[in-house]
This record gives C-alpha cells, structure tokens and sequence, in this order.
C-alpha cells in the first residue's frame, strides 16, 4: 500500500483499539462514536488486507500482522504527538502534554505517589502514563520519543542514552514481623538456612540473584515471580525471605507486619538513575519533568 494514502486518525484507532481490547471503550476513548471506530477499523482491514482484530471471549484480540505493526505505530504517534507538543517553551501551570515513562513495579511502589502527588499540584493538565516495556526495548523507546525517561537500576542503557544518579539503595532482607529470623540480628547461617522468594524478571536486578547463587542458595528458592508487587502478601503467609532495594523494603514495613533486616551476604547497592535519550536533551518539558523527579528523589 501506499503511505500516502493512510489517514492519521486510522492510524490513532488501531493504536486504541490494540490497548483497549474493545471497539466501545476504544469509542469512548477517542470521543467517537462505535460505528466510527467500526468504519474506521473496515478501512484499515482493506488497506492492509488484513483481519487485524479478531473477537474473543478476552476482547479483541490482535492479529500476528497487528502485533508487528503495534510497536512502530505507537512510537510513531508518539513522536509526532511529542513534537506537536514541544514549543519554544513548557509551562507546567498550563500545559496539557502527555509523558510517559518507565519504572518497574518495585519503583513505581516507591517513585509514582510523590510524583503524581506533585503533578497534580503544580501541573495539574499534564498527564502521566506509565509503560509496561521490557527492558531490551528501553533504549529504543527513548530515542524514538515513544518514551520520555526510564527511572530506576538500568544498567544496559548506555550512549546515546544519559542519565542522572538519583541515589544508591543498599538491599535488605525483608520477612514477616514475627519469622524466626527477626528474632535478633539476621546471621549469614539464618540467612543461608532459610527459604527466600526470588524476584526474577529480565534485565532486571540480577546481582540479587547472582548473589544468591554465589552464597549456594539455589536449592533454597522456594519461589520465582516476574514482579515484587504481590511480595507482601506472600511474606506475611509464609516463612520465605526476600532480598529486594531497601527504599522500596522500608515502603513495605509500613504495612505494620513486615520487617527489613541488611543482608548477611555482600551485594553492591543499586544505582538508581533517571535516564533519558540525548535527542530530548534540551527538550523543555523532558527537562522539567528530569528536574522534579531529581528533586523529588534525588540525595
């Protein structure tokens, strides 16, 4: 087909039909009507050849071709979106841009309440939207505009990506107020003899897990999950142990059933950073938004 025949406004429905999973809340998204969206996904389908969407129990559901083409349309929606919304300057107080960024379920614990607690106050149009990206795909995201930052423990990300440090976190060891191993200091032999969770997700803190194998204790891993955030939970019910970032294992002792101990096992402290690409470098809203999350959580 040809590109030039391609209507923009197609191009926003099959975005928001891909997120939405749904013709009507895709409707209601875009403040369109249902049989608007339908026409518009008709289009598309004869443009492409392709079925795009097929209807399942779950919701509309894309086709393997919809699949490869949802990456690049929406880092290119975004970039266009992007530039339209950079001026010559940000104004906080009256802007109404969209950013996105990524942090990891563990950071969001710790980062998104101040930040949107902030937002609201000093910017109360702009809009925040928090990405589910794998971390391979970070540095792609940034440089395309489809991201604005990445905020947390990132060490793959290197030039043409820059970042600034936030602070180091030192892990810890968190369990439930009343394990057998808070009853005074956690020794190495407590630690070593115990069960733990392991938090394991791609790119992710890794030197947890290397730690662990190093102390020989992948025998005593009782559970693997891709993310910290049901961790609470599962501590409170259980005898395991979990090594995560202390920040965010202060946040989860607030709960008022949980306790944090530092490992008896030698880990070096995360370097947590916000991260950005050198493109959006003197971007006046990228900077803001760098600035207060600096200021917000930076040492």
């Amino acid at each position: 087909m040809n590109v030039g025949d391609l209507d923009l406004n197609l191009l926003r429905v099959f975005d928001a039909v891909l997120q939405e999973r749904s013709v009507t809340a895709a409707a209601a998204r875009m403040g369109l009507t249902q049989p608007a969206v339908s026409n518009a996904l008709a289009r598309l389908r004869v443009m492409f050849g392709d079925p795009l969407f097929v209807r399942t129990a779950a919701g509309m559901d894309a086709t393997p071709f919809a699949r490869e083409l949802a990456q690049p349309v929406r880092q290119a929606l975004a970039l266009l979106e992007s530039a339209l919304a950079h001026g010559p300057g940000f104004d906080p107080a009256t802007s109404t841009r969209t950013f996105r960024f990524y942090m990891s379920d563990v950071g969001q614990v710790e980062f998104l309440p101040p930040l949107v607690e902030r937002t609201q106050r000093d910017a109360a149009g702009v809009r925040l939207e928090a990405m589910g990206l794998d971390v391979e795909d970070l540095g792609a995201a940034l440089a395309a505009g489809s991201l604005d930052v990445a905020v947390g423990f990132l060490p793959g990300l290197g030039a043409p990506v820059k970042r600034q440090a936030l602070f180091r976190d030192p892990y810890a060891c968190l369990m439930r107020a009343d394990h057998p191993a808070a009853q005074g200091p956690l020794t190495r032999k407590k630690f070593i003899e115990a069960s733990h969770a392991l938090v394991s997700y791609r790119g992710g803190h890794r030197v947890i897990e290397e730690a662990l194998d190093r102390a020989g204790l992948a025998r005593h891993i009782a559970l693997r999950v891709p993310h910290f955030t049901v961790m609470p939970m599962v501590l409170e019910r259980s005898d395991l142990l979990l090594t995560l970032p202390g920040r965010v294992a202060r946040v989860y002792e607030r709960r008022g059933n949980l306790t944090s101990r530092p490992l008896p096992i030698p880990i070096p402290p995360a370097e947590v950073a916000v991260h950005w690409h050198e493109r959006f470098e003197a971007d006046a809203g990228n900077r803001w938004l760098r600035a207060l999350i600096v200021e917000l959580f930076g040492s």
